[in-house]
């Protein structure tokens, strides 16, 4: 396998721009998800680390070689695409070995090599069987092996779950993952559903008008969001946000809301009057008879184990996730309070985040492929 370094790439259409001047590394062995909405350069990018694009300026490396301007037949990647592309006249086995019959290999090692991947896939019971025939889940397996087969350096995917229903989705989300772990591949994979990603990648490289706005590990994304659109992107429900005005001076640990003052972590810069957006996930939101920023019940929305009530506060909408056995009367008003150590603030016109505490808060250091495991 290989590390994929991207230096400056940039890619336009004519006036329109679908990447710019995009960095990031991901380390040999690693699994990298490029999130974000439609259209926001996503597919674009890995076209081009694939070949399928070629750039208008910047650099593709593959394990040290500038590929940038080689053909894809040249790059030795494996893409795997959202629709699975097999042949309907061939049967599981020779579905999966075609890569290697049109590469010349010799016959007894394409069928060892065959065997082996549908073994490691868990589909080599069905490998004498119509590719027509097969359920969603199986077909997808198939076409995962098509790739793995020819053991490439790297291995691309293409929403490769979007056309699958959800049960089959949650299913190979952890298998995908499980399969990751097995064969340690350089993979990119690109999705628009974020639970996907922060259920499988080491790393995320969200995008946003084709700009890479943060790339770190799924924990780093969630819980120190660089941009205002990252930390409402991340999260189910997403971040909650609150206007404010107001200078914030270097050493500060608390900010005025609604003529309420509120503990945030210390703000390692200065800035001068403007507006503010304070940033507070959904569990991190408390209730305190005591406290005198006061918000109204808008609506529950009942989970099981939890529920999220939203709130009308400061002429914002903010939902807290709380425990599923307390009862709220839609109306009733609620004194709030937050976790000071875990608010992120941002700058309302450049829709960075301020430097604080939180963000300088160094990540946990966890090997990926145990973290993944223990949660597969």
């Amino acid at each position: 396998m290989a590390e994929i370094r991207i230096e400056n790439l940039h890619k336009a259409f004519g006036d329109f721009v679908a990447v710019k001047n995009s960095n990031f590394v991901v380390h040999d062995g690693e699994f990298l998800a490029l999130l974000g909405p439609s259209g926001c350069g996503k597919t674009t990018t890995l076209r081009m680390i694939a070949g399928l694009e070629l750039p208008t300026d910047g650099a593709i490396l593959l394990d040290g070689e500038n590929v940038t301007f080689n053909r894809a037949r040249d790059r030795d990647i494996a893409f795997v695409f959202q629709l699975f592309a097999l042949y309907p006249h061939m049967n599981v086995r020779k579905n999966i070995g075609f890569p290697l019959l049109a590469q010349g290999v010799p016959a007894a090692e394409i069928r060892t090599r065959v065997e082996e991947t549908a073994k490691l896939l868990q589909i080599d019971h069905i490998l004498d069987k119509p590719v027509s025939g097969l359920a969603g889940g199986d077909r997808q397996r198939v076409a995962l092996g098509r790739a793995i087969v020819r053991r490439p350096k790297c291995f691309l995917m293409d929403e490769p779950l979007g056309t699958l229903d959800a049960e089959f989705r949650d299913v190979m989300v952890r298998e995908l993952r499980e399969l990751h772990n097995r064969i340690k591949a350089t993979t990119v994979y690109v999705t628009h559903d974020q639970l996907e990603a922060m259920a499988m990648a080491d790393k995320i490289a969200i995008m946003n008008k084709g700009v890479v706005e943060q790339f770190g590990t799924p924990e780093e994304v969630y819980n120190r969001p660089a941009t205002l659109f990252v930390a409402d992107f991340i999260g189910s429900p997403g971040m909650n946000f609150i206007r404010f005005e107001g200078a914030l001076q270097a050493g500060d640990r608390a900010i005025q809301i609604g003529g309420a003052p509120v503990a945030v972590p210390e703000i390692h810069e200065t800035l001068t009057k403007g507006p503010r957006v304070l940033g507070v996930r959904p569990e991190h939101v408390r209730f305190d008879p005591a406290s005198p920023l006061r918000g109204t019940v808008y609506e529950t929305e009942y989970l099981g184990t939890t529920q999220i009530v939203a709130l009308e506060l400061l002429g914002s909408i903010v939902r807290a996730r709380t425990g599923a056995e307390r009862s709220f009367t839609l109306g009733e008003e609620l004194g709030v309070t937050f976790d000071a150590k875990r608010l992120s603030l941002f700058d309302a016109e450049t829709g960075r985040a301020v430097d604080t505490a939180l963000m300088r808060e160094k990540p946990v250091a966890v090997e990926p492929r145990a973290r993944k495991t223990a949660h597969g």
